[in-house]
């Protein structure tokens, strides 16, 4: 080992070495607390496999990363260390790309190709430790992959060593998932940072999905500008996305004494090479997040933070995922202004407000709360644990989100009714990519030829640039071209995996009967049927929007003016519904026809009876309505009236228009019928059970007892209005505890008064009413109070002429205070009918005085 690389070796991490090779000697596993800058993802997988001639003995280390780029880089320092290139005893493996050779020793991973060689051989034969770096980002597939390797290490093989690696200090529930196991701390040699708040001068709208404001964006240009003037050392800027990297590299160029470098999981290995390595020049780094702890970049004294961070939002009611722009976390903050601090002193410049730092979240959300779940219900379910209920992971699974999950695979026929993987489910796991994108491949091959599918499943599962449009057809057209704007490596990762995805197809033909357009349209609909979409509308004015429908119900919008607005029919790859939007935006899509959407969408082609009440336009009147529907999901496709439906169906249905419209409107309520109803409420009201409840509600529930074999005959609204209202209510009465037989006794329907007439009692108000002509009543000193003596009887008494004249709920107090008063205004008016002195011994009448 030559004396420069002997000199990178002493780094702070070395110091912790001697205790973390007694835990995982001791205890089998062990969890690794250590900044960024430490050497713990390149020194101590040296180590551990016995590489700096210290005497450890030697062992074969796996080592996983969480992203492509920093398994490169880590692999590739850890080579130059040693002297020697990537692939002798230092090797990597991603997807598509693996580089090691019959020396090698010590294995750079994604956590992605950790789960399918765990898939494929649990054991994991000769390898003796593994190490999950950057634990504390809380990728699903580092929590995943965790989970298996401790059901390995309980079950199959107790001596593999275990270690899990992070960039924070919270490391005390790590410790206690793999069983209390020791925590070593590596302290780094750390730099003060000065702290510069640069909030925007002007307001900034917040971030809509993807979309952040350019007010924003040009604000970072500026302070880059600022900061390089004011200090010295490469700049480090931190951005959410790609896109806003470029922006801002526009922004920059030629206006900033420095090189500018591109720093993402899409830049192509010349651009990443050269963002870590330090150069002779000043450097301009932009960067996702991927150089917050994964990547050392040399060289920084300046950060400048934006303060964004991308996040995987699911509307799983809608079948919509994307990557969404929040606040990124204050343990974030933190990792990146911790940066500036690595080889000197240094500076961070914080591109909002010193108080907003209240409102932002500790730590990042863990991605198992907010991802799709379906990969992780597809691993969990070929490990054997289905409802991943038996893992031991840090955060369980949301219930929501893993029932969606189970949902899509169980349409895929990825698992049984048991949530087991089937072969299928297996076969779609071995192709690395998400269970929809296996789908695609694997059943559009026969129908569009392996390579055509291969192609057009690479090209969906790494996102081609937005310059390229919205039609896919034409970005596949783009990028298989020589030609065309494409960023530099783009086409060359989308060539690799293409290859890789075709070696996958071996026996399927290379051919394929459907032009390229179809094709496209096809692969798509199969990755996402429930996204196949149909116009609501004909093709819309120039530059307009158009409107569409998908499978799952979910609305959508095509960009003002896209190609695809004239289309009938796409099959959408990827769209976002915006917080409080009506509609998704369509992103992606394909030009498809009706016979493509019944193809891919196959399991949610029904063919339904369809009854229901339905109420036109413009009326309050509806009928009950009966139809044979072929329907894709939320899609209507093909309708014909029912002339003999489903008895059970349209029972279903009067009870919903019933519900709709109310028992008091919808059926046709006699004199018989509505006075019934309304002395059952007063004996409910004052005396409670068992006397029913008769108001629409307690009605609709009770439809079962009072309205059968009526409801059972209903063909429509004519038959609920033929039903004899009063008969059907006689069917509530309390017959079986014998309280029927005195709903006369206690709410008599008319009461025969002194005169002798039978005079009907109103029980539409709180109170019963009689409404009798005075003249009725003489001699009556009390009227009889209702149900049981409870409910007083209020006595409207009448003039001649049927007008009110007095009202009272006590007759005896009335004769002997009231009517004085109202004889005497009375008398004079009506002087042919009798007005006595006394009214309590006045013989009642009906009739006036005869003419003299």
């Amino acid at each position: 080992m030559s004396p420069v690389a002997r000199k990178n070796l002493d780094l702070p991490v070395r110091t912790a070495l001697p205790a973390l090779a007694a835990a995982l000697d001791e205890q089998g596993a062990a969890v690794l607390a250590a900044p960024p800058g430490t050497g713990k993802t390149t020194l101590v997988p040296l180590a551990l496999a016995g590489l700096l001639d210290d005497g450890t003995p030697a062992r074969r280390v796996l080592v996983a990363e969480p992203r492509r780029l920093a398994v490169r880089a880590a692999a590739r320092r850890m080579a130059w260390l040693l002297g020697e290139k990537a692939g002798d005893r230092v090797g990597y493996t991603v997807r598509g790309d693996r580089v090691v050779g019959p020396r090698t020793v010590v294995e750079v991973v994604t956590t992605g190709v950790l789960l399918q060689r765990l898939q494929r051989d649990p054991e994991l034969p000769g390898v003796d430790v593994v190490l999950l770096d950057e634990c504390h980002e809380r990728h699903l597939d580092a929590d995943t992959a965790l989970a298996f390797l401790l059901d390995v290490r309980a079950a199959l093989r107790p001596e593999l060593r275990l270690l899990v690696a992070s960039a924070t200090s919270d490391t005390s529930a790590w410790a206690e998932l793999l069983g209390g196991a020791p925590v070593v701390t590596a302290e780094a040699v750390s730099y003060p940072v000065e702290v510069v708040w640069a909030p925007p001068p002007r307001p900034v709208r917040p971030p809509q999905g993807t979309r952040t404001d350019p007010v924003l964006l040009e604000h970072v240009a500026a302070t880059v500008r600022r900061a390089l003037g004011e200090h010295q050392g490469d700049l480090l800027c931190f951005l959410p996305g790609v896109g806003e990297i470029t922006r801002v590299a526009r922004l920059l160029d030629g206006t900033v004494p420095a090189e500018l470098l591109q720093l993402h999981g899409q830049a192509p290995a010349a651009v990443q090479d050269a963002a870590l390595t330090a150069g002779e020049r000043r450097r301009v780094i932009l960067s996702t997040s991927v150089a917050e702890s994964s990547l050392t970049v040399p060289g920084v004294r300046i950060v400048v933070d934006a303060g964004l961070a991308r996040e995987p939002r699911t509307d799983h009611a809608r079948g919509l995922s994307a990557l969404v722009t929040v606040r990124a976390s204050l343990a974030a903050g933190r990792q990146r202004a911790g940066r500036a601090g690595r080889e000197g002193p240094g500076v961070v410049y914080r591109c909002w407000p010193e108080a907003a730092d209240a409102l932002a979240a500790r730590f990042p959300t863990p991605e198992i709360a907010l991802a799709d779940l379906t990969p992780f219900a597809l691993q969990a379910a070929c490990w054997g644990s289905p409802d991943a209920g038996d893992l031991a992971l840090l955060d369980p699974p949301p219930t929501g989100a893993m029932t969606a999950a189970r949902q899509t695979l169980t349409a895929l026929g990825a698992v049984d009714a048991t949530g087991r993987a089937t072969e299928r489910g297996r076969l779609l796991a071995r192709t690395g990519l998400h269970p929809r994108l296996a789908r695609a491949l694997h059943d559009g091959a026969p129908l569009v030829g392996a390579r055509r599918a291969a192609e057009l499943v690479a090209l969906l599962s790494e996102e081609p640039p937005r310059t390229l449009g919205d039609d896919l057809a034409g970005i596949w057209r783009s990028v298989r071209a020589d030609g065309g704007e494409l960023p530099a490596g783009y086409r060359a990762r989308w060539r690799d995996e293409t290859r890789r995805l075709r070696s996958q197809l071996d026996g399927v033909p290379g051919g394929g009967t459907a032009d390229d357009a179809s094709a496209a349209g096809l692969v798509v609909a199969l990755a996402y049927p429930e996204r196949v979409a149909r116009a609501r509308s004909p093709r819309p004015e120039p530059g307009a929007r158009a409107g569409y429908l998908m499978v799952s119900g979910t609305a959508g919008e095509t960009a003002p003016g896209s190609a695809l607005g004239g289309a009938p029919w796409l099959a959408v790859a990827v769209a976002d519904r915006p917080a409080g939007a009506p509609s998704a935006r369509i992103q992606r899509a394909a030009v498809i026809d009706e016979q493509t959407a019944r193809t891919a969408a196959a399991h949610l082609l029904t063919d339904r009876e369809e009854v229901h009440w339905a109420t036109p336009p413009g009326s309050r009147r509806g009928d009950l309505t009966a139809r044979r529907v072929t329907a894709l999901g939320a899609l209507e496709l093909d309708a014909a009236a029912l002339p003999k439906p489903d008895p059970a169906l349209v029972r279903t249905a009067l009870l919903e228009g019933l519900a709709r419209e109310g028992a008091s409107e919808l059926l046709r309520w006699t004199e018989a019928g509505r006075s019934l109803r309304l002395r059952l409420a007063f004996l409910h009201r004052e005396l409670g059970a068992p006397w029913p409840a008769v108001d629409d509600a307690a009605l609709l529930a009770a439809a079962d007892q009072w309205l059968e074999p009526e409801l059972s005959r209903a063909r429509g609204r004519a038959g609920l209005e033929r039903i004899d209202t009063a008969a059907a209510l006689n069917r509530l009465l309390p017959w079986a505890t014998g309280e029927a037989g005195r709903l006369e006794e206690l709410a008599p329907e008319r009461i025969t008064v002194p005169s002798g007439s039978r005079i009907r009692v109103d029980y539409s108000g709180d109170h019963p009413v009689l409404a009798v002509k005075l003249q009725e009543l003489f001699g009556w000193q009390a009227a009889p109070a209702l149900a049981g003596g409870r409910a007083p009887l209020t006595v409207h008494l009448l003039s001649p002429a049927g007008r009110p004249a007095a009202v009272t709920g006590d007759l005896a107090s009335f004769w002997h205070t009231g009517y004085r008063a109202v004889r005497a205004d009375l008398r004079g008016r009506y002087p042919r009918h009798p007005w006595p002195e006394d009214p309590t011994t006045a013989e009642p009448t009906r009739r006036a005085n005869p003419r003299k």
